[in-house]
């Protein structure tokens, strides 16, 4: 039986391709993840979680966000030492990567989680308000 989504996917024009830029932010956010984990002594750097990556379109710059298990303490000795072992960082992943050009790192604090677990609080605190009032009706 004849399937138009099977043709269409078959050329090509079903599904957009992503850009070079997301993959390999991707495989960058992948490759520091295990690096934290496995490969690096500090104990500083021993809560480093590595959120999201954004690659620039030319491959040239990478910032990478990062956030802590323990939240913000230490957040200036992790950001300390996350710039003092920038080159070592980068040299690790220009052996991965086997690109022309390994991206220029940048680590910032992702503020965003934080933002996130308070809206998660607060929805809680919401919810259990709302069950306790049905409660008392």
């Amino acid at each position: 039986m004849w399937d138009p989504k099977e043709t269409i996917e078959s050329v090509g024009l079903g599904k957009r391709e992503r850009k070079r830029s997301t993959r390999v932010s991707d495989v960058i956010q992948r490759e520091l993840s295990l690096f934290f984990l496995q490969k690096v002594r500090d104990q500083k750097l021993s809560d480093v979680t590595i959120s999201r990556v954004e690659v620039t379109d030319d491959l040239k710059n990478a910032r990478i966000f990062y956030t802590l298990a323990n939240g913000e303490k230490g957040r200036k000795k992790v950001s300390a030492a996350l710039t003092k072992a920038t080159g070592f960082v980068r040299s690790h992943l220009a052996k991965i990567l086997n690109l022309r050009y390994t991206p220029a790192l940048k680590f910032i604090y992702d503020e965003k989680a934080e933002k996130v677990k308070e809206m998660e609080k607060l929805l809680d605190e919401i919810a259990s308000e709302r069950s306790g009032n049905e409660d008392n009706s």
